[in-house]
């Protein structure tokens, strides 16, 4: 990984941090995919039962590096055929799509740790997550249509999941800023603290908390949940009867139902 993504995994918990704290955690093009092979990894790490996802420094992040937004602009003009230079901006947005989809993809529930700025693509970055905290002055922001962009790589599709349809119009319309408190209103963070130190104390017991419980069961309260969001109810029933039928009689099941008989926490494998 790079030094602009740091990675710590201990009692089953992985911390990952944004680390470009000069740059207020702008995501460049490395950067950008690291975070998509990172939980990647993360999926495919047994030992990883729960993720964190914070920003290094004064912010979360300030959203895609402009620069990054330059030179995409700049290898489409390589190309002479305007056919060809439309199909590599679309793979190219497609890929960059993929990277944040596999935040929500990872099997092991993410949850964001947010403080100060969370602007433009940070929006995006969180709205894969699983669970999001801030502190009570962090900002966000939509901030593509101020650029003269219409935001493509998550926000408008997971945000009106989250929150209201027409809150989410208004601040994508507008691009106004919002505070962690307002955000905590709109449902669109759990909960709210009053500064860093204090947001990722709580959000470390939390994913303890989560570490705790069967994984299996874990992974598959999320497989549901997404599943549930884009599918009616009468799919999701026959999805979970189907997963059940699979899962249900494992190896955690055994141990919970002992260590309720026997008066002790249950311990389970990765």
């Amino acid at each position: 990984m790079p030094t602009s993504l740091k990675i710590k995994i201990d009692s089953s918990v992985a911390e990952i941090e944004l680390n470009r704290p000069d740059k207020a955690n702008a995501i460049d093009e490395e950067l950008w995919f690291a975070l998509g092979d990172c939980f990647r990894e993360l999926d495919e790490n047994e030992a990883v039962r729960v993720c964190i996802l914070s920003g290094a420094g004064s912010h979360f992040t300030s959203g895609i590096d402009l620069k990054f937004l330059q030179a995409v602009a700049q290898e489409v003009e390589n190309f002479d055929c305007e056919g060809r230079k439309r199909e590599y901006l679309r793979r190219k947005i497609l890929k960059l799509q993929v990277a944040f989809t596999q935040i929500e993809q990872c099997r092991k529930p993410v949850l964001a740790a947010i403080h100060g700025g969370c602007i433009g693509g940070g929006v995006d970055l969180i709205s894969a997550c699983d669970l999001r905290y801030s502190t009570r002055k962090a900002v966000f922001q939509i901030k593509e249509i101020d650029l003269g962009l219409t935001a493509d790589v998550g926000t408008l599709q997971r945000l009106p999941k989250l929150i209201p349809q027409g809150i989410v119009r208004e601040l994508a319309y507008t691009g106004r800023k919002f505070t962690g408190e307002e955000a905590r209103e709109l449902g669109f963070v759990n909960r709210c603290y009053n500064d860093k130190k204090t947001m990722l104390s709580a959000v470390r017991k939390i994913a303890e908390q989560i570490a705790c419980k069967s994984p299996l069961a874990i992974r598959g309260v999320k497989e549901m949940l997404l599943h549930a969001r884009d599918n009616s109810v009468a799919d999701g029933l026959n999805y979970v009867a189907t997963w059940n039928s699979a899962m249900l009689l494992s190896a955690d099941l055994e141990e919970s139902v002992m260590a309720m008989m026997q008066n002790r926490p249950p311990e389970y494998n990765d």
